[in-house]
């Protein structure tokens, strides 16, 4: 077997060739990645996040990219780069693009919250008209608009190997959210998706109604992140129509819209029917103690598959009791969070009751019991859905994914 090239050796000849400074964060990282002694047979994943804390940090920008690039050409046990939080801008892009032409082993790319804007999400969506290999890019927090959104969505009309494309928080509207929803209705690739705030002007919900009329098509998808779309009844309506038939769609979030009660008891109904769905998300919502009971009585008397999150709904003491009671009932409900609610004597009792006797797992849900003053009372735990969204620990790996189900979690894992 051949032995695996010195990155960081490559890396200083690499800068001296173009003239270019070190950059000592890559070198520290090419040289920790030299001494991972599985590198060659079970690839690797280059750490370059410029909002790691435990090391000094001088973030990548377009000139170091170059360089990283030419040393990662032909290596072939890089499978996964993570440069979020750097200063990369469109220029940064172009290396990028040409790299993905080039590399037919780079299987993660994670961009996120860096400085690409259209022109720069344009070439790296061409790049991956004719890439084999890459199967999840993370281009959240750059502001492609809706001019670089429509580019992936043509992209995706051609690429049949990416499997995961997360392009949250990236600015685009209307015209390139249908135009993604229509290009999904016939790609059979891509199994989980973030489309999470856009910058939407209609109050007529086009987007979710294009959305719905995918799922109904759309026969591989198994993620779909739909946060901030300023989504109300309607929407939700149009949504759990499509996915009576739908068989395969397991996670769905739809955080941060204008869901109430008359929403909840759609997707009430909806999970009397539907056992395919694993995840729904309704944080920051309102679907208040009427469409706790609808969810609740769902999960109690019919569906068995289910992970709820309720944080933020204004749900009181009587919703929440009923969603506790469905966990007595419902033996397969493991996981639910509630935080962020009106919690009385009556639901602070029945969750310490499930916390208490074991029914309820402290690693599944967002709350635990305390005494104060001869009263009980619910503390915040740090889990959830979207824990480890924005950040992943630089020390390894996350030990429980329950609190984590995401785009990169559970469901798929990342290389």
């Amino acid at each position: 077997m051949s032995v695996p090239p010195d990155l960081h050796q490559c890396y200083v000849l690499a800068c001296q060739d173009k003239g270019q400074p070190e950059n000592p964060f890559i070198a520290h990282v090419l040289q920790e990645a030299d001494k991972n002694n599985e590198r060659w047979t079970k690839g690797i994943t280059l750490k370059i996040a410029g909002n790691n804390h435990l090391v000094p940090v001088q973030r990548v920008t377009d000139d170091d990219l170059q360089v990283l690039a030419s040393v990662l050409d032909n290596t072939v046990f890089v499978t996964g780069l993570d440069l979020r939080y750097n200063v990369l801008t469109d220029a940064g892009a172009k290396h990028m693009a040409a790299f993905l032409q080039e590399n037919s082993t780079l299987q993660y790319l994670n961009l996120m919250f860096n400085d690409i804007g259209p022109s720069g999400a344009e070439l790296i969506a061409r790049a991956l008209h004719g890439n084999e290999t890459l199967a999840y890019l993370r281009m959240t927090g750059n502001k492609i608009g809706n001019k670089g959104g429509m580019f992936f969505a043509s992209m995706l009309q051609l690429n049949s190997t990416l499997e995961k494309l997360d392009l949250g928080d990236c600015d685009m509207g209307t015209e390139c959210l249908i135009a993604i929803a229509t290009a999904l209705t016939h790609n059979q690739s891509v199994k989980a998706v973030n489309l999470s705030r856009p910058l939407l002007y209609s109050q007529q919900e086009e987007t979710t109604v294009h959305v719905a009329l995918m799922l109904k098509n759309n026969s591989a998808l198994v993620e779909l992140h739909l946060c901030k779309h300023e989504m109300k009844n309607f929407g939700v309506e149009r949504l759990c129509e499509a996915l009576y038939g739908n068989s395969c769609l397991r996670y769905l979030d739809l955080g941060c819209n204008k869901i109430t009660q008359d929403g909840a008891r759609f997707l009430g109904e909806l999970l009397k029917r539907n056992q395919t769905l694993q995840i729904l998300d309704l944080c920051a919502n309102q679907v208040e103690d009427v469409g706790a009971l609808c969810l609740g009585q769902a999960l109690a008397l019919h569906n068995r598959t289910l992970r709820l999150s309720v944080v933020s709904n204004n749900i009181s003491g009587k919703g929440l009791v009923a969603l506790s009671d469905a966990m007595k009932t419902n033996m397969e409900l493991s996981c639910i969070y509630i935080w962020g609610n009106k919690f009385d004597e009556a639901a602070c009792t029945a969750f310490s009751e499930l916390i208490g006797t074991g029914r309820l797992k402290p690693h599944c849900t967002d709350v635990e019991p305390y005494e104060a003053e001869g009263q009980l009372h619910l503390a915040q735990l740090s889990h959830g859905l979207q824990k480890h969204y924005y950040w992943t620990p630089s020390f390894g790996e996350v030990p429980n994914k329950d609190a984590n189900a995401v785009l990169h979690s559970w469901l798929f894992q990342s290389p």
